[in-house]
This record gives C-alpha cells, sequence and structure tokens, in this order.
C-alpha cells in the first residue's frame, strides 16, 4: 500500500473514530445530523423528479382538469379558498396547473417519502420495531402533513408564481424557480414535523432472550 493511501486510510479511519466518540456522547444531536443530511438528500431528489413528471403531465389533458377540493372559507378577495387549489390551466397561461401539477407534486413528495422511510428507520433510527406498525402511522402523519402542507401552499404558491414570472418578467425560468421553491418550502415542512414523529414510531426495542 502507498503511503497515500495508508494517509487516506488513516485520516478515514480517525473520522470514523470522531464520529463513533461524538455519537457517543451527543446520541441526540448525532441522530438529527443524520436524519439532517438524509432529508436534504430526499429533498435534492424531489428536485430532480419534480420537472420530470411535471414535463410529463403538463403533455396531457390533465393540465386542463381542475382539482380544487376541500373548500375552507374565502380568500381575501372573496374566493373560494381551497386547500387543495390547483386550477385548469398551464401555469404559464395563470392557470393553476390543474389535476397534471397536483400529481406531479403527489407522486414526487410519495415516491422521496417512501424511500425516507426506510432510510430514516434503518440509518438515522436504527429502529427494530414492527415495521408495518410504523408504515401505518407514518402513511397517517404523511397525509396529516400533506393537507397542511397543502393549506399553507395557499397562502404562498400564487405569490411566488406570480412575483417571479410575471412582475419579474421571469417566465418559463420564473416558473421553474418557483418549482423549486414551493418543493422546497414543502420539504422544510415535512422536515421538522417529521423528526418528533420518527422519534415515536422508530424505536429501538430489546432483543428478546433466546432468539
Amino acid at each position: 500500500m502507498s503511503s497515500e493511501n495508508t494517509k487516506d486510510k488513516k485520516v478515514a479511519d480517525g473520522s470514523l473514530s470522531f464520529w463513533a466518540r461524538y455519537k457517543e456522547k451527543h446520541p441526540n444531536i448525532a441522530q438529527f445530523l443524520v436524519f439532517f443530511l438524509l432529508s436534504n438528500g430526499v429533498t435534492v431528489l424531489q428536485l430532480v423528479l419534480m420537472p420530470v413528471f411535471k414535463s410529463i403531465f403538463e403533455k396531457t389533458a390533465l393540465v386542463s382538469t381542475s382539482f380544487q377540493v376541500l373548500q375552507f372559507g374565502q380568500n381575501f378577495d372573496g374566493t373560494p379558498y381551497y386547500v387543495f387549489d390547483y386550477a385548469a390551466g398551464a401555469l404559464s397561461a395563470g392557470g393553476g396547473g390543474g389535476l397534471a401539477y397536483f400529481l406531479a407534486v403527489q407522486i414526487t413528495i410519495a415516491i422521496a417519502q417512501v424511500i425516507n422511510f426506510f432510510a430514516q428507520r434503518s440509518i438515522t433510527f436504527k429502529s427494530n420495531s414492527n415495521i408495518w406498525k410504523a408504515a401505518f402511522w407514518y402513511v397517517v402523519a404523511y397525509i396529516v402533513i400533506t393537507i397542511g402542507a397543502a393549506a399553507a401552499q395557499g397562502f404562498y404558491k400564487a405569490p411566488i408564481y406570480d412575483l417571479l414570472m410575471n412582475t419579474w418578467g421571469m417566465g418559463s425560468v420564473g416558473e421553474t424557480t418557483a418549482d423549486v421553491i414551493t418543493m422546497i418550502i414543502n420539504s422544510a415542512i415535512s422536515f421538522w414535523v417529521f423528526f418528533p414523529i420518527f422519534k415515536i414510531i422508530f424505536k429501538q426495542e430489546p432483543e428478546k432472550q433466546g432468539q
């Protein structure tokens, strides 16, 4: 083995040793850091997948199909407020993206969350609890968070797209930028809500004697 390889190995071993000592002294902080890194990896995956699904669905008639459900009250201008508000028509034409945009967002998030479930369970929390029970509560939390994030999106989605595409005149670049911003906001909401939930559903149970 060359001296350079030996040096690299020592550096790697030293880093692993430092991390092992840090985890022992600060287990909760170390766990949060791993959760943070994996969550950011999942966010990057969403940023890659979102434009792919969006480009696929916007070529279909789904973009002309309105998807506006769960009305709660009204907006400031008197129009109905929907938790899931995807009016028919392309975003570039002043619409809400329709069912095409809704599916692009939700499929992207669903794929990312499935990967996130297994990664966080195995790597971050090293859970050995019942996977089906954990999956059930994960799905429940996912549905609740999705509805909450969608409700919040009703306040910032339209202004962000309007600002970047129309006010600043960025056109398609503004639309893509707005896609990224809204996905990051969605990911941030999930990040802060999911960590305490994971602490509950991803438990480390003591090994049973005789097994």
